[in-house]
C-alpha cells in the first residue's frame, strides 16, 4: 500500500515531531494535525516556549541541574541541608526525588553514567565539580542515587572509591527500587523508602 504523501511543510513538521523520544510516526501525525487545526496562538505559544527554554535554561554552576537562574533555587534555599548531597544521573531524577518531599539536602547532577561501551568515561560526567564541592569540608554525607542498573552501579562504585578517602559518609539508595529501573519512573512511596533505607557503601 502506497504511503500518503503530505505537503512539504506538513511532512517536515511530522518528521521533526517523530524525532522526539517516545513519539512514533502516528503520534507525530496526530500532533501535527492538532497544531494545524488549533487556534494560531497555540502553535505560537509552543514555539515561544521552546525558544525561551533553549535560550534561558542552562546548568546550575553548583549542582549541574537545569535552571533559568544561577545558582538554582535548590542550591540557594537556606532551608536545605548543604551537608547532604544526593548525586543523581539526570535532571529528571531531581524532579522525581522532589516529589517525595522528604529529602531536605541538595543535589548534584552527573548528566549520565559511566559506560565504556558507549564511550562515556569520568571526564564526560559532572564529577570534577562534585569533588570541588566536597573539598570544603562541610559535607557529611553523599547519597549515590544513580539508577539501579549496570551503568548506575558502576558509577556509584567509582564515586564511592573517590569519596570515601575524604572521610565523608557514602550511602546508596536501598533496593526498594526495581533493578534496571530509572528513578524518574518510581512512585513517591517507593522512592521515599529507598531514600530512608539508604545504606553506607563499604
Amino acid at each position: 500500500m502506497k504511503q500518503m504523501q503530505y505537503a512539504g511543510a506538513l511532512s517536515r513538521l511530522i518528521g521533526e515531531l517523530a524525532r522526539l523520544p517516545g513519539i512514533g510516526s502516528k503520534t507525530a501525525q496526530r500532533l501535527a494535525f492538532y497544531l494545524l487545526n488549533a487556534p494560531p496562538e497555540v502553535a505560537v505559544r509552543l514555539a515561544d516556549a521552546i525558544r525561551e527554554a533553549r535560550e534561558k535554561v542552562r546548568r546550575c554552576s553548583l549542582c549541574g541541574n537545569l535552571t533559568d537562574v544561577d545558582p538554582c533555587p535548590v542550591c540557594t534555599n537556606q532551608n536545605r541541608n548543604n551537608g547532604i548531597i544526593c548525586v543523581v544521573q539526570d535532571p529528571r531524577d531531581v524532579v522525581a526525588i522532589e516529589k517525595y518531599r522528604g529529602f531536605k539536602g541538595v543535589y548534584h547532577v552527573l548528566h549520565g553514567a559511566l559506560s565504556p561501551l558507549a564511550g562515556v568515561g569520568p571526564e564526560e560526567l559532572n564529577i570534577k565539580s562534585l569533588l570541588a564541592r566536597l573539598a570544603g569540608g562541610r559535607v557529611q554525607e553523599v547519597i549515590l542515587a544513580t539508577n539501579p542498573d549496570v551503568e548506575g552501579d558502576a558509577t556509584a562504585l567509582y564515586l564511592a572509591r573517590l569519596i570515601k578517602p575524604l572521610g565523608i559518609k557514602v550511602t546508596r539508595l536501598a533496593r526498594g527500587l526495581p533493578v534496571g529501573a530509572h528513578l524518574e519512573y518510581a512512585d513517591e512511596v517507593t522512592l521515599g523508602r529507598a531514600i530512608e533505607g539508604r545504606r553506607e557503601i563499604e
